[in-house]
């Protein structure tokens, strides 16, 4: 009884520090070398990715699918239908971009 009492003590301390994660968008980037430019400056924007991404007839959403994938040169981008939109995370070598698209009517 002790044992369990613990155990459920250290869960729901852990619950509380880490938390469930975050629903925003997000950017991440490699390290860069000292004296490199940043990588912003040398790969495309989130914005024109998601561009992109909503312009290219491939990653349009395939009719019934839950979970969907395609290319946004360079970028492979998955994407997943949640009840706030599709969540889409496109990657890259050293370099992923994050973004949700509201539902369409």
């Amino acid at each position: 009884m002790r044992l369990a009492t613990t155990l459920a003590f250290f869960g729901l301390v852990a619950a509380l520090v880490f938390g469930c994660g975050e629903s925003g968008d997000s950017t991440t980037t490699s390290p860069r070398e000292p004296g490199e430019a940043p990588s912003s400056a040398k790969a495309a924007p989130a914005a024109q990715v998601r561009a992109a991404w909503e312009g290219t007839p491939s990653c349009r959403r395939p009719q019934g699918a839950s979970r969907w994938s395609c290319s946004v040169a360079p970028y492979r981008c998955q994407a997943v239908v949640t009840d706030r939109g599709w969540s889409v995370d496109c990657a890259r070598p050293g370099r992923s971009i994050a973004f949700t698209v509201p539902p369409r009517k």
